[in-house]
């Protein structure tokens, strides 16, 4: 783990006590490494017991933790929220207080990373030199950072800067009102680096700076002792912390194989690796009847392509062409087979273990090509994307992207875009929230199937109006 993690935090130049707390360790089972930036909210008196609390709750929560990720780490910061509300409540002198979190679980050896997040602190993730945010800032100058309208620099120097939108200690069941913690997940590449930190840090140091710091040729400890000597420079006006992960790993490539020959590049491998033969070099090739030999290598290539060519004429009369998924069902509405990136989407959809499905454009790299609905049969699920994602109709489809059976109570749908479908979603008097979706060539956005009692019985209840808004900016991001 030498070299893998680092955490550091900085009272700063004009505060005299530290509300902020960082965690950068081992997890108990030493398959993850845990990053969590804590930033105890200013203006408030008690900021740095509220952190402190919320980081024993955290600790306490992945202690011999075990199951889905994403639930788990819901659950630290549910845990925190609740442990810092009943501390409100016994002790009057930190009725205010409050905190913003960022939590990351690294799994380094699986090359991924899982994270949930409140508030204004931040991760961002580093790969081949760029560096990218990954978490939203739940902020109204956040928010106009993000759709736009304010640049990086006019948003570090707002006035509004520190005002934020949710918090750990601001309101009990945090699980139950939809994307107030914000969670996902992603590759975590080799080479890659995440940092997270507080806003004393980001509110001084602007990304380009960050990225010069981050992409030196030092240890990672003084990296993270860089980025806080970067923004004490700028006037450290607040507490700074920052955490790092690396992930140091060397990309596995093919080591070379026994035949040597010029002018042949070794491509490196995400996986295996080849085992050199024995011997360092081939054995010389014998210069009488080398010319014969080959013509009669020759003779046999041509005659056995031409018995393949033949064979393969043959079968086409009897077996029907497959193609590159073999053995799934026929969609309703075409002839064509299920595509990859549908099944994979299916399969992620009913292997679920929480009720959030964050869906990357690193894992979705392409339109999810749909030709058979995807089928909701859970009590809830939120979809949300990161990143551009796409459900587009396959051609000569007429059926449905999206169909939630009767089972399904609540279903939202975050930052997805439906491309060319009679009929984008069909309910079945489910409870349906779009957010920041995009409906386009679509014929009918959304169709309820109301379900209803047979027609011999009394039927009571009411229809209540949709309310479906559309806007030319994307609406912020609560979590």
């Amino acid at each position: 783990m030498t070299d893998q993690f680092f955490g550091i935090t900085d009272t700063g130049k004009e505060r005299t006590n530290n509300e902020d707390a960082f965690i950068a360790r081992q997890s108990a089972d030493g398959n993850f490494i845990v990053a969590c930036v804590i930033d105890g909210v200013g203006g408030y008196a008690g900021g740095e017991v509220a952190a402190a609390i919320a980081r024993a709750a955290i600790l306490e929560r992945l202690e011999g933790a075990s199951g889905d990720i994403i639930s788990v780490i819901t659950d630290c910061l549910e845990l925190a929220n609740e442990r810092i509300l009943l501390e409100k409540q016994k002790n009057k002198e930190y009725a205010q207080m409050s905190c913003v979190c960022t939590l990351t679980l690294a799994d380094i050896t699986n090359n991924r990373f899982y994270y949930a997040h409140v508030g204004d602190t931040r991760l961002y993730l580093l790969r081949d030199h760029s560096l990218v945010k990954i978490s939203h800032d739940q902020s109204f100058v956040g928010f106009l950072e993000e759709s736009g309208r304010l640049t990086e620099a006019e948003a570090m120097n707002h006035p509004k800067r520190n005002e934020i939108n949710k918090a750990l200690g601001f309101e009990h069941n945090l699980t139950k009102t939809a994307d107030y913690i914000e969670t996902g997940q992603s590759p975590f590449l080799s080479g890659d680096m995440l940092l997270l930190c507080s806003d004393g840090l980001s509110d001084m140091v602007g990304s380009a700076e960050m990225t010069g710091i981050l992409t030196k040729e030092i240890s990672i400890k003084d990296k993270g002792r860089g980025l806080v000597d970067a923004a004490n420079h700028r006037g450290g006006k607040d507490n700074i912390t920052a955490v790092l992960v690396h992930n140091n790993k060397a990309p596995q490539q093919h080591a070379a194989t026994a035949v040597k020959r010029e002018n042949v590049t070794v491509t490196p491998a995400s996986r295996a690796t080849e085992t050199p033969a024995a011997d360092d070099e081939p054995a010389p090739a014998r210069s009488t009847g080398s010319g014969g030999l080959i013509a009669v290598l020759v003779i046999l290539v041509l005659l056995f392509a031409g018995g393949a060519v033949y064979f393969y004429l043959q079968t086409q009369k009897t077996t029907p062409t497959e193609t590159a998924v073999t053995h799934q069902p026929v969609a309703a509405g075409t002839s064509k087979k299920i595509n990859p990136l549908q099944l994979k989407l299916q399969k992620a959809i009913d292997s679920l273990k929480g009720h959030t499905l964050v869906l990357s454009d690193t894992d979705y790299k392409t339109p999810v090509i749909i030709s058979s609905a995807i089928m909701i049969n859970r009590d809830s699920l939120h979809i949300k994307a990161h990143g551009k994602i796409v459900f587009q109709a396959d051609s000569g489809y007429k059926g449905a992207a999206v169909m939630l059976s009767a089972k399904t109570k609540n279903m939202l749908i975050d930052s997805v875009a439906f491309n060319g479908f009679d009929t984008a979603i069909v309910l079945a008097n489910n409870a349906l929230e779009l957010k920041n979706v995009q409906f386009v060539n679509c014929k009918q956005t959304v169709t309820n199937q109301i379900i209803a009692a047979g027609t011999k019985k009394y039927t009571n209840g009411k229809l209540t109006p949709v309310t479906l808004k559309t806007d030319s900016l994307p609406v912020t991001h609560k979590k």
